[in-house]
């Protein structure tokens, strides 16, 4: 049975600025956080569209959209440290205590450092593709390279380029999607997010950042994480190819991968009622 819901957007005031949200199934029904990736025009909304519906069944479901993706208002400092600030500022705005959590890609680094950072706060985790060091794959990626252009110097044919590395089957690339997300990565806050974080100098610059500090990169201390943790991963995945997933793989102490065939990077669209499935099992153990 299909839970109904609205795709109303709500609103939460913070000391930042305002956040916005989705909400969908029974109040008292347990709750789960969706957190969305990054790219041209990504909202929380058209990641998790598709799966509310599913998820609402048995949960109480709260997507959030991250400060400065042209939704929520920005707010300083580098994009996925304060996506991971917003979520703290969302679950204790919510009175929500602990709650299992689903990342894509980006998504999938901020509850991955929530995991490790504020352990008491992520029941389980959920990941789609994106977390990990290549191991045997070029760095940056393919996808990761068309994304770097397009933030350099946005065009729509470079927006269908990045689209298209996203996906195995290239029909899902329909010209409502690239005018939807044409559209939404045309917003301002949105264009200031994607230069911050995968512009080329911007890129350049953190890399010096974090080698002259001297800082380890966050998948080194995957280790720390202590919920279990559910890898999930387009086996064609051209923005973070599988090998990636060898290194969460061993270093969290309670995980488990599941790689889907003929899908890419957008493993909760391509692969949905797979993925859903695997999802549900998972959460419900």
């Amino acid at each position: 049975m299909d839970v109904t819901y609205d795709a109303t957007e709500r609103e939460l005031t913070t000391e930042q600025g305002t956040l916005r949200y989705h909400e969908a199934g029974a109040p008292d029904a347990p709750p789960l956080i969706l957190l969305h990736g990054s790219g041209p025009g990504v909202t929380g909304w058209r990641n998790y569209r598709g799966n509310l519906g599913f998820f609402a069944q048995t949960h109480r479901c709260f997507v959030l959209e991250f400060p400065g993706f042209g939704v929520s208002d920005p707010w300083e400092g580098m994009p996925v440290l304060t996506a991971g600030k917003s979520v703290i500022a969302f679950m204790n705005a919510l009175g929500i205590d602990s709650a299992p959590m689903i990342g894509n890609s980006m998504g999938g680094v901020v509850g991955v450092n929530l995991a490790m950072k504020k352990p008491d706060r992520v029941a389980k985790l959920v990941t789609i593709g994106g977390v990990g060091p290549n191991v045997y794959s070029p760095s940056p990626s393919e996808g990761l390279r068309l994304l770097q252009e397009f933030a350099d110097d946005p065009d729509k044919d470079k927006l269908i380029r990045w689209l298209t590395a996203m996906v195995y089957d290239r029909a899902l690339v329909t010209e409502e999607l690239i005018e939807e997300r044409w559209e939404a990565a045309m917003n301002a806050d949105a264009l200031a997010t994607g230069r911050a974080m995968y512009g080329s100098a911007a890129f350049e610059m953190q890399q010096k950042f974090l080698a002259d500090a001297d800082i380890p990169p966050y998948w080194s201390m995957m280790h720390k994480i202590k919920c279990p943790t559910l890898l999930t991963w387009g086996r064609d995945d051209r923005v973070s190819p599988p090998d990636m997933a060898m290194v969460p793989m061993r270093l969290i102490p309670d995980a488990e991968l599941h790689v889907f065939p003929k899908c890419g990077h957008w493993v909760m669209i391509e692969a949905k009622e797979a993925f859903e499935a695997t999802v549900a099992a998972f959460l419900a153990r």
